[in-house]
Formats: C-alpha cells, structure tokens, sequence
C-alpha cells in the first residue's frame, strides 16, 4: 500500500494558483513514484498586492496553521513570497519557527515551510550566485523582493517588474507571455533564472521552454516549494518536466 501525505497551504484569498501548481507537480510524481497526496487549504483575506494588505494578511498565518494542524496535515507551506519578504530581511526564518510552534501546540505537529524561504533555498542548491528575476508586482514591491534576495547573499543582475496591482489579475497572467519577457533579460550572463518570484504567477506551462531557450535553470516559487515540500516529508524531490531543480539532479 503507497503512503499517503497531506499536503497543507497556507494561501491568500483571492490566490488561484498555488493550489493548481503545486497539486499539478505532486500528481506528475504519482506517476513515476509510490506516494499519493492529498491537498488542503486555510486562507488569509487579501486582494490587492500592497504592503498594507500583505501585513494584514500575514497576521492571519497563525490561524491558518492552527486549522490546518487540526487536519494533522504532514507538512505545511505559507504560500504567499511576497508577504513574507515585505516583512524584512529574514522574516521567513521568524514565521517559519512561529508558525510550527502553532502547529506543535495545538498536538499536530508539522514543519512549515513558507515559499519565500523555499525559493532562496533553491537557489543555493542549485548552486546559483546571479539570477534574473521576474515578479508580476509594482515596481516598490518588486525592488523589495529583489532586495531581500540579494541581502541573502546573491547577485540579482536584472529584473523585470509585470506591475500587476491586483492579485486576481496575476492569476489570469499568461504564461506563454514568459519566455518573451526572459528575452528582455541579460540572461547569458546568469546561472539561474527566477521565471516567477510569485506563487500566484503562473509558469510552470512555460518552464521547460525556458530551460531550452536560454539553457539554464529555471526556478519559480511553486517548484522551489514542491521541492522544499518533498525535502521535509524526505521523499526523492523528483518531478516529471518540472525544471531543473526537481529533475533528479539535485
């Protein structure tokens, strides 16, 4: 009988994305692996990309947790990256912690894992030191993000700001759009590209045609959580035409 795993998220409101991406990954593993996952969800109120909502929304986490650790799911992902960047430098390592505690108190423990810290993670596994980074956010929330990344120790040599206000709008991006847009980029003079620093962006339809055009890996939020995901249930972080970070390699 192949274990089955209860995949948690935390997600904002009006996030479409994350709970298609990341189930889309997990079932393309079924297909080459024993595991089964289910998946499940809390939600933090938020609509507009704005710092203001992104801190109200945060504060919400922690019931989010608590009412996932009551479905004793396996392990839990805060999937907003922006929202935990816009918090500091380092925040995702403070709501990490906090948020498990939350867990571990209510008698279901499960590490949390958030998909700001995920996608830094990846970078370093994947042995990154200068990417390029597409964001769909306003430029100010972008430089945030682009700054947090930095201040964890990379090079980020350019990036490009969709600035798309409003987070229903970012769902319905096209990822076809994206390897134009890589395009833009100095991405010959990169180790890495960030095709989506958003869980709410989609792109993994577009990640494969990246790697092939511009011959290096490709990273976004949603894979670098699957990744982080799997890591923390200590399953083999393998998917099936889901980019380089989850090709086997790593």
């Amino acid at each position: 009988m192949s274990k089955r795993y209860r995949i948690g998220q935390i997600v904002p409101s009006s996030n479409t994305t994350m709970e298609t991406e990341i189930p889309a990954m997990l079932r393309l593993r079924e297909t080459i692996r024993p595991e089964r996952f289910t998946f499940h969800s809390s939600r933090m109120r938020m609509k507009k990309v704005v710092k203001e909502e992104l801190a109200a929304m945060d504060a919400e986490s922690d019931r989010c947790a608590l009412e996932l650790s009551d479905a004793r799911v396996d392990v839990l992902g805060y999937a907003c990256l922006v929202a935990i960047m816009a918090m500091g430098h380092g925040y995702h390592r403070i709501s990490q912690k906090r948020l498990t505690e939350q867990t571990i108190a209510n008698g279901g423990a499960a590490p949390v894992l958030t998909s700001a810290g995920a996608l830094v993670d990846a970078l370093r596994v994947i042995g990154a030191k200068r990417i390029v980074v597409v964001a769909p956010y306003m430029v100010p929330l972008t430089e945030l993000v682009v700054d947090y990344i930095r201040n964890e120790g990379f090079d980020v040599i350019a990036y490009r700001a969709l600035e798309i206000p409003d987070n229903l709008d970012v769902g319905r991006h096209d990822p076809s759009r994206l390897p134009d847009i890589v395009k833009t980029l100095p991405y010959q003079d990169a180790d890495a590209i960030v095709l989506s620093a958003c869980v709410q962006m989609p792109s993994l339809p577009a990640v494969a045609q990246v790697e092939a055009m511009t011959g290096k890996p490709v990273i976004t939020a949603a894979i670098a959580t699957t990744y982080a995901m799997l890591r923390e249930l200590d399953l083999e972080p393998i998917v099936p035409g889901a980019g380089a970070l989850l090709s086997g390699a790593y």
